[in-house]
This record gives C-alpha cells, sequence and structure tokens, in this order.
C-alpha cells in the first residue's frame, strides 16, 4: 500500500501560500492501476513527486512498503551539473546496485535513453525531451511495484514515444503504476481506479469511470 498521512503542500508566492494538498489522509490500494486526474495546475506533478519521494511535504507522510519509482516523463530530479552517466550512477548506488549491476544498468540506460555523445555531458545541456528520456530510462533499468507516469506521451518523438509504451507495457505484465494525464480515454483503457485532486483535497474512487464523473461534474459546477 501507499498512504499519505496527513499530507500538506504548499509553496510559497508573492500573494502567500499556494497550496497543493491540504492535510491530506487516504490509502491506496496494491494490485490496481490508478488514473490521476485533475485541471492545469490541480497538483498532479507535485503529487506524483511526493509518490516518488523526489519531493515531500511540508506537513504530514508519505509511507509505503512497495518499490516505487521516480516519475516518469518529468524533465526534473536529476543534478544538473552531472553528466547523464553520473545522474543514472548515483541513482543505481541509491537504489543499492551492486559494482557489477551499475555497469549493467548504465550500459541499459545508455542504449535505451538514445542519448549518444549527450550521455556524457552535463545535464543543464539537455532539452527537456532528453532529460524525460534519461529518466524513463532509468525508471526502465529497476524492477518497481508500482510506475508512476506523470504526461508520458510527451516523451521523445513518435518513434521513441512507441518504443517507450511497448517497454512499459511488458513491465505492466508484472507491476502496476500511477498514472497523470489528461487522455482520459488513455486512463479509462487502463486504470481499474482514479484520484481526482482539486482545491487541495484528492479524492480516491474504486472505479476509474467514478473519478471521470466527478470531475465532470466538477467542471460543469466551476
Amino acid at each position: 500500500m501507499i498512504r499519505l498521512n496527513g499530507v500538506t503542500k504548499y509553496y510559497p508566492t508573492l500573494q502567500g501560500r499556494r497550496y497543493v494538498l491540504r492535510d491530506v489522509t487516504l490509502e491506496l490500494p496494491s494490485g490496481v492501476n490508478i488514473g490521476v486526474i485533475g485541471r492545469n495546475g490541480a497538483g498532479k506533478s507535485t503529487l506524483m513527486r511526493l509518490l516518488g519521494r523526489i519531493d515531500y511535504p511540508n506537513r504530514g507522510r508519505v509511507e509505503t512498503d512497495l518499490k516505487v519509482s521516480w516519475p516518469m516523463g518529468l524533465a526534473g530530479g536529476m543534478q544538473g551539473t552531472l553528466t547523464g552517466r553520473d545522474n543514472a550512477s548515483f541513482v543505481c548506488r541509491v537504489y543499492g546496485a551492486s559494482t557489477q549491476d551499475v555497469r549493467r544498468k548504465i550500459a541499459f540506460i545508455h542504449e535505451f535513453s538514445e542519448l549518444e555523445e549527450y550521455f556524457d555531458m552535463p545535464v543543464k545541456s539537455y532539452s527537456n525531451g532528453m532529460r524525460a528520456r534519461l529518466t524513463f530510462a532509468m525508471s526502465m533499468a529497476f524492477e518497481f511495484d508500482f510506475y508512476l507516469i506523470d504526461e508520458l506521451t510527451a516523451v521523445g518523438d513518435q518513434r521513441f514515444r512507441q518504443k517507450s509504451k511497448e517497454a512499459l507495457d511488458e513491465r505492466k505484465t508484472r507491476a502496476n503504476y500511477i498514472m497523470a494525464s489528461h487522455n482520459m480515454q488513455e486512463l479509462l483503457r487502463g486504470c481499474e481506479a482514479g484520484m481526482f485532486i482539486h482545491d487541495g483535497q484528492l479524492h480516491f474512487h474504486e472505479s476509474m469511470a467514478d473519478a471521470v464523473a466527478a470531475y465532470d461534474e466538477y467542471r460543469k459546477a466551476n
């Protein structure tokens, strides 16, 4: 399971705190694929960063007994002054890979990301698409219980997106995922359950169709 225990997340602005989540307590089940929906700026990407533990709440905790990936599709989360290879090596060691396994995973990441000579250049020189490809390739180098997917359709060109989809489809045969997307049909096809985020709250629905219906009602009322 993944549990949000009293999670509050906000960002300071010139107009005061901008809350993304306010005192959210929620338990997400394992063994199901979960879609995340909400308007632009509602906090979907922030939620994914919190679940992947590359960002942290201002108050409360995100707890899990599962192996959860970092968000695939996000361009952030890496050290810009380090090369792609150095970032990949750091992640491999954080996740406890042996020296031999590190070499094997880095070779896989280099090949899958198709970064070629840029793999040995600082990440700050990458385009957003190149960063996203590196992030995705690093995720595919590990076995997780839950993969976090944040608008994955933005990763690379059409050929690379197809390659990524095939790799992810293969991984889905033995793992689950949490996907944030504006593509409702994609979420309805692939997700059993859904979460609707708005006004600092996160609402879990056991049916993705119910989550979409709740979102539609909210949009009509607002």
